[in-house]
């Protein structure tokens, strides 16, 4: 894992976290309806909103209620790229 990014973890995590929350909003959910829906309390919704912590269970039941799981899934998948990343600011700069 020596690949550079300008992304962190918590980047992503929140990123994650604000698609959940846009995607409620879209739907009409209020945290209550979809506490009932994804079987995740309102409590937990309220702090993963606010804070982005919640636990990997407890974000798939979220996305699923929200989004189609297959797209989580493809995070899985091994990209077809046989071009390595990047490993220093020279290469980046490079390509």
């Amino acid at each position: 894992m020596n690949q550079l990014s300008l992304l962190s973890a918590a980047d992503i995590q929140q990123s994650l976290c604000d698609t959940v929350k846009r995607q409620r909003k879209s739907l009409k959910l209020s945290r209550d309806a979809l506490a009932k829906r994804s079987t995740v309390p309102a409590a937990t919704i309220k702090k993963f909103e606010t804070t982005g912590q919640i636990s990997l269970r407890q974000f798939l039941l979220l996305w699923q209620s929200v989004d189609d799981l297959s797209r989580v899934k493809a995070l899985t998948n091994t990209p077809a790229s046989t071009t390595p990343p990047p490993q220093n600011t020279d290469e980046v700069l490079a390509r």
